[in-house]
């Protein structure tokens, strides 16, 4: 913080800013509101947004866009004004999207600089009693910490946690007791500067320096965003009750005790932190910083993996394999490309931005931004999906937006001092995260358009060239109720056959840890002969596998039993239902195949260019990324791909 002889009042006026954007921001708007607003137990703007979108009818997971029995429907009745104004407004959407987008893309900036600035900082304090001891050395010790504690992702949350409560619980014991110790030794009085007359009468004394200062300043609230991202890992009340009882008094008490000694040593402000501790507590007091360090390094990285998550789940970011480390919490994940692209950013950080003053001019940005975005993201969820009275809500958007503004404004001016690292990384991901939901939507739309429904697929098999051959097939679609994917016409109009039974086949992911077996495979007859609907659903923990006659058998045996009672319910003559039985019967002896599409853009003559460019890199990232079917364990001899290309 570039203080210049700074005074008494300095101090006093900088603690009273601090306390109260710790109280207002971290226990007002996250422990107390932002942590309500969960989507399906997660946290984060990400999951703001997705609430949004459902309840407003926007996005590719709105009502509209669902069948009636998707998971994701809320219905649509009672909207607001403001959710109708959003659904006929494409601008309103586009710039809802984009703060989406820009909050997630600054909240993965804030996974990478945090661990960075996070066990820089701490390691920084070996140079304190060893002088010699060059920064050089300081970076690569914090890069080998990173590297081991990326490496150690994989074996998730859950494996380590138990490390997590015994070291946070004597970094929140110990820095507040020498914070008194300090206060005791150092200014009794410090607590006076709780009144807002401080922070009042510092603005006015300070002026412009005091809103230059703030992007210092900004720096106590970190970690408030993850807080509310990592709800997919701890529950609301847990999160709550260790901030509210043990992180909030012990950072009001530490940064006190901090205070305390720089107005008797007011030239010690470059390491604060350090040097007030006393010498006979000195490396026990390293250790647990250390440690803690990395603890909220962690907290981070995991909030990180939700939101991309969130986003795959979303189909707003290239799929990504996502791994479920619990089988309790659907929140606790880990994604092997991701952790090991942040493992090389955070390396990069330190090593090319190794002095702090860059990064944590970067981190300023990154933290009042999302908080800003979620203030905003926020205000919305209390109008559209929570009712809340209007009075409240401008009271709301009033106090929280005007000061995370003024915090924003002062860590702008940071920019070209190392704040453009934030933007660097947000623009290369909003970039991608753009280039897929472009192509995602253009795909969407052409497989509704392009949509083959009963009738025409009645149409298709009757016609004389088209043969029936024996065999089972199940034909994976991703459209379901109001029509079947494009690639069936493609397929059965240059193969010129179907098998004669033939499960059009949805894998449906639920939000829960295993799905109940009565209700894993629905199915059902879609009025053609040996042609049905099969609609697989599997929880996080679920293992999918269809390797094997076991997966036969299960469907087959549902089909039997709706044949049953399908048949039982109409005027058919019993020999018809034996008849149905015994085709499927015949059909799973005689073959089994399993059909899945394979599609890509035409980019023709007649595409805009910016099309032909934001086609072509959607082309990349699809061909790079995930199969949109989980890993199913098919035999290679059983399966089938059929190309098609949709024309741009």
């Amino acid at each position: 913080m570039p203080l210049k002889s700074p005074t008494e009042d300095d101090y006093l006026g900088i603690y009273s800013i601090m306390f109260w954007t710790l109280t207002l921001i971290g226990v007002v708007k996250y422990a107390s509101i932002a942590l309500k607003a969960d989507d399906q137990g997660e946290g984060g703007t990400f999951a703001l947004y997705s609430l949004l979108s459902r309840k407003m009818d926007i996005g590719f997971f709105s009502a509209k866009n669902l069948d009636s029995n998707s998971i994701f429907h809320e219905g649509a009745e009672n909207k607001s004004r403001l959710g109708k104004f959003f659904e006929k407004s494409i601008l309103a959407r586009r710039i809802l999207l984009f703060i989406a987008m820009l909050g997630m893309c600054m909240l993965i900036g804030d996974g990478i600089l945090t661990p960075a600035i996070s066990v820089l900082s701490a390691m920084d304090g070996i140079r304190a009693p060893f002088p010699s001891v060059s920064k050089s050395l300081v970076e690569a010790l914090s890069a080998i910490i990173l590297i081991v504690l990326f490496l150690m992702q994989k074996f998730g949350t859950s494996r380590v946690s138990f490390l997590f409560s015994p070291i946070m619980g004597a970094w929140t014991f110990s820095t507040p007791l020498v914070g008194i110790y300090s206060i005791i030794h150092h200014y009794p009085g410090i607590f006076k500067a709780l009144s807002p007359h401080y922070t009042f009468h510092f603005f006015w004394r300070k002026g412009k320096e005091g809103w230059l200062l703030l992007g210092g300043t900004v720096l106590c609230i970190t970690g408030s965003e993850a807080l509310f991202a990592d709800l997919g890992h701890f529950n609301r009340s847990s999160i709550q009750m260790a901030f509210l009882f043990t992180i909030y008094p012990s950072l009001v008490l530490t940064y006190a005790g901090q205070t305390a000694y720089l107005i008797r040593h007011p030239n010690d402000h470059e390491d604060g932190f350090y040097k007030f501790i006393p010498k006979s507590v000195y490396w026990p007091i390293f250790i647990i910083a250390t440690l803690a360090a990395i603890v909220a390094s962690q907290s981070l990285i995991s909030a990180t993996f939700s939101v991309i998550k969130q986003s795959v789940v979303l189909d707003y970011f290239p799929r990504v394999k996502v791994v479920h480390t619990s089988s309790n919490k659907e929140g606790e994940v880990y994604s092997p490309e991701v952790n090991y692209i942040l493992m090389i950013l955070c390396v990069a950080v330190i090593l090319i931005f190794g002095e702090g003053k860059d990064i944590g001019n970067a981190f300023g940005v990154v933290v009042s931004l999302v908080m800003l975005i979620t203030t905003i993201l926020l205000t919305l969820v209390m109008i559209v999906i929570w009712r809340t009275p209007s009075l409240l809500v401008a009271l709301y958007f009033l106090v929280f937006f005007t000061m995370e503004g003024v915090y924003v404004s002062a860590v702008f001016t940071k920019i070209p001092e190392g704040g453009w690292i934030p933007f660097a990384i947000s623009f290369f991901l909003a970039f991608i995260m753009f280039g897929w939901f472009n192509g995602r939507q253009k795909k969407i739309e052409y497989e509704l358009t392009h949509k083959i429904d009963l009738e025409r697929l009645g149409t298709l098999l009757s016609d004389p060239g088209v043969q029936r051959v024996p065999g089972l097939c199940f034909f994976y679609t991703n459209i379901h109720q109001d029509g079947l994917t494009p690639i069936l016409g493609h397929y059965i109009k240059n193969m010129r056959s179907l098998h004669k039974v033939t499960v059009f086949t949805t894998l449906r992911y639920l939000l829960v840890p295993r799905v109940a077996p009565e209700e894993r495979i629905i199915v059902r007859k879609l009025g053609l002969k040996g042609v049905y609907g099969c609609v697989i659903q599997y929880g996080y923990a679920d293992t999918l596998n269809l390797e094997g006659n076991d997966f036969v058998n299960q469907v087959t045996d549902c089909l039997r039993e709706h044949i049953e009672k399908y048949l039982d319910c109409l005027p058919s003559n019993p020999v018809d239902i034996q008849e149905e039985i015994s085709a499927l019967e015949e059909a799973k002896l005689s073959d089994v195949i399993h059909v899945r599409g394979k599609t890509r853009f035409y980019i023709g003559k007649n595409c805009k260019r910016f099309d032909r460019i934001m086609l072509a890199f959607y082309e990349v990232l699809h061909s790079n990324c995930r199969s949109a079917l989980p890993a199913l364990s098919v035999p290679l001899s059983q399966r089938i791909e059929v190309g098609m290309l949709y024309e741009a």
